[in-house]
Order: structure tokens, then C-alpha cells, then sequence
């Protein structure tokens, strides 16, 4: 039979005029119709119950993929350079060893008080009062405000300021205040200014680090 016919066939077909407990006496364009329709069902629940469900674990497995090349990226850049980070460790602890140095101990502030004293008055500068404010704890360090006041022309101030910056140990300069010593008299300058010094809080845990790292030297 032709495909020409089997289409004839087709069209002049009624569908009541199949009968469906006798599936086998149907003809033969029919049943192929039906057996595409189902294997096409089939191929469809398939890819919905089983094949729908491994693409989603694929791009889950793919994304993890992803992620576990890039730490090793990160880990194996880690490992290659980690003489370099040892080198680092050792050069900031040195570091770490000079500032430290830089921090006065508490033995140590009635001289720095008599450098900045000495600093003032090399700059002609005249001192109307120079204290200890009350300490005050930071951390691995104390911090020990020092609340100055001077007079002097504006020339000297500034020389002052940049002997204080220059001195062997960390002081910090804070809240400064400038006005005219008296009235009339605008060359003669007053200045307030707070000059902060720092020692090693030996409670906190910066300074038992540092004094450990002391200790391991001298021995």
C-alpha cells in the first residue's frame, strides 16, 4: 500500500469505527500514530522524572567544581609563597619590636615630661603649666594625656610643635588652642595643646605578647 493511499485511508476513517478491544484490526497508520504518541509520552516523562532532575545536580556538581578550583587557586598561591609570608611575619615583628621601643615605661614619662619641657623652652617659649592628666587604658597600651599651656610668638609655637614631633618617643599632639596672651598685645600668643604619650599596658594582651617576645630574646 502506498503512502498516498494510507492517507486516503486516514481521512476517510471514523474513529468511532475503532474499536478499541480489538486494537490489532486497526490499520496500520493508525497504530503507528499511537506508537509515536506514547513513545513520545514516554520520552517526555522521562526527561521530567529522571533526566530533568541529573541536569539540576549537573549544575549543582558544576558550580561546586567551580568553587573547589578557585580555593585551591587560592591555597596552592598560598603555598608557594609561604616563605614569603614567613619573611613578612618576621620583618613586621621587627617592626612591631621598634615601635615598641618607642614606647616609654612608666619610669620613663618624668623624662619625657623634662624633654618637652626643655624642647619649650629652647623654642622660647615660656610655660604656664605642664601635667599628667589621669591615665587611661587602650587596649595593649595606656595612654597619658599631658595638658600644656605656653606662650610665645607664633614662630616659636610652631618651633615647639616640630621639636615635640621630633622627639625619640611617640608623642602625639591634640586639641590645640591659640588666642592672645593679653589684650593689646597680638604678637604674644597663649597656646593650650594636649600632648598624648604611650606606654605598654602589661595586662593587656598586646603587652604580654611583647613581653613574652622580650623574654625569648633574652634568653
Amino acid at each position: 500500500m502506498s503512502f498516498a493511499d494510507s492517507l486516503q485511508k486516514l481521512n476517510e476513517l471514523d474513529i468511532n469505527d475503532l474499536d478499541l478491544d480489538n486494537i490489532g484490526s486497526w490499520p496500520a497508520a493508525i497504530k503507528a500514530i499511537v506508537c509515536v504518541l506514547l513513545l513520545s509520552g514516554l520520552l517526555y516523562a522521562g526527561y521530567v522524572f529522571y533526566v530533568q532532575d541529573m541536569l539540576v545536580q549537573l549544575e549543582r556538581v558544576e558550580a561546586e567544581e567551580v568553587t573547589l578550583k578557585e580555593q585551591f587557586t587560592k591555597k596552592a598561591f598560598q603555598a608557594a609563597n609561604l616563605d614569603a609570608y614567613r619573611e613578612q611575619m618576621v620583618e613586621m615583628e621587627k617592626s612591631f619590636g621598634a615601635l615598641v621601643k618607642q614606647l616609654p615605661s612608666e619610669t620613663e614619662v618624668a623624662g619625657l615630661l623634662e624633654d618637652i619641657t626643655h624642647a619649650g623652652m629652647g623654642s622660647g617659649l615660656v610655660f604656664s603649666s605642664i601635667k599628667l592628666d589621669k591615665e587611661q587604658a587602650r587596649g595593649f597600651y595606656i595612654e597619658l594625656p599631658i595638658q600644656i599651656q605656653v606662650q610665645g610668638n607664633y614662630h616659636d609655637l610652631g618651633s615647639f610643635v616640630s621639636a615635640v614631633a621630633a622627639l625619640p618617643r611617640i608623642v602625639t599632639l591634640h586639641d590645640f588652642s591659640i588666642k592672645p596672651a593679653g589684650k593689646g598685645n597680638n604678637e604674644i600668643l597663649q597656646m593650650g595643646i594636649t600632648a598624648k604619650t604611650y606606654r605598654y599596658n602589661e595586662k593587656g594582651s598586646g603587652g604580654q605578647g611583647a613581653n613574652k617576645r622580650a623574654n625569648k630574646k633574652k634568653k
